[in-house]
C-alpha cells in the first residue's frame, strides 16, 4: 500500500553497468520517478562480488541461458525503448573484463558528485551495451565522464580516487548491503513499505513493484516521461 500521509516511499536499486537488465530497470525507474510517489535511490554495487558470495553465475555462462539471453535482450530493449545492442565479443567485453574499475569510478562519483551519478552510469551503459566500447581502461571511463558532462579535471580526480580505501570500502559495503537484502544478481530493487523491505530481482518485476507500493503500472514509457536516449 502507499505510504501514509502522502510521504514518498523509498525504492533502492542496486546495479552494475555490466548488467544489461540493470540498464533497463534504471531507465524505467527514472521515468516512473515522475509518476510514482517514490524516493528513488540508486546504489552502485559490484555484481562480481554478489555472484561470488551467492555461488551464482552469469546467465551467459550456461549455454542454453546464453542463447535465450541474446534473443531476450533484443526483445526487452525494444519493449523498454532502450538502445541496447549485444557486444560482438560478448565474453571478452562483459565476462572476462568485468566492471570493477567502472563501478569504483561510479562509486567515487556517488560519494563526491552525486548529481552526476545518473548521467555517468548511463554513459557507461551506452558504451558497453549500445556502442560496443570498452569500459575498463582509464581513457574509456574518462570518455564516458566527459559525455556525462563532468569537467575533465574533476573526472581525473575521481579516477584517482578509485584506488583509495575509501572508495573500495564503499563499493564493498554497498555490495554487502545488497546481499543482506537477499540479492543474488542484478538489478536488485528494494522497496521499503511499512518498515518491511521487499526485494525484486530483474527488470521485469516493476509492475509487481507498483502493486506493492500502491502505484499503477503504466507501461515501459508512461505518458509523463520520454526516453532520454
Amino acid at each position: 500500500m502507499a505510504a501514509a500521509g502522502g510521504s514518498k516511499q523509498l525504492v533502492e536499486m542496486f546495479y552494475d553497468v555490466v548488467s544489461p537488465y540493470s540498464w533497463l530497470a534504471f531507465e524505467v525507474l527514472c521515468r516512473y520517478r515522475h509518476n510514482w510517489s517514490i524516493e528513488l535511490r540508486f546504489r552502485p554495487a559490484f555484481l562480481g562480488g554478489i555472484m561470488k558470495e551467492t555461488g551464482n553465475q552469469p546467465p551467459a555462462m550456461v549455454p542454453k541461458r546464453a542463447e535465450y539471453m541474446m534473443k531476450d535482450i533484443k526483445r526487452m530493449a525494444k519493449y523498454y525503448q532502450v538502445p541496447m545492442q549485444i557486444p560482438k565479443d560478448f565474453f571478452g567485453s562483459v565476462i572476462r573484463k568485468g566492471s570493477l574499475s567502472a563501478m569504483r569510478f561510479i562509486t567515487a562519483v556517488d560519494m563526491t558528485q552525486p548529481q552526476f551519478l545518473e548521467p555517468v552510469s548511463r554513459e557507461l551503459w551506452m558504451r558497453i551495451w549500445s556502442r560496443d566500447e570498452d569500459i575498463t581502461q582509464p581513457e574509456s571511463i574518462l570518455a564516458a565522464a566527459e559525455e556525462a558532462g563532468l569537467p575533465s579535471a574533476l573526472a581525473q580526480k575521481l579516477l584517482a580516487m578509485t584506488s583509495t580505501p575509501e572508495v573500495k570500502n564503499r563499493l564493498k559495503e554497498t555490495t554487502e548491503a545488497a546481499l543482506k537484502y537477499g540479492a543474488f544478481g542484478m538489478p536488485a530493487v528494494v522497496a521499503h513499505v511499512n518498515g518491511e523491505a521487499h526485494l525484486f530481482f530483474g527488470s521485469d518485476r516493476l509492475e509487481l513493484l507498483g502493486t506493492i507500493i500502491g502505484e499503477k503500472w503504466l507501461g515501459p514509457v508512461p505518458a509523463a516521461s520520454k526516453p532520454r536516449m
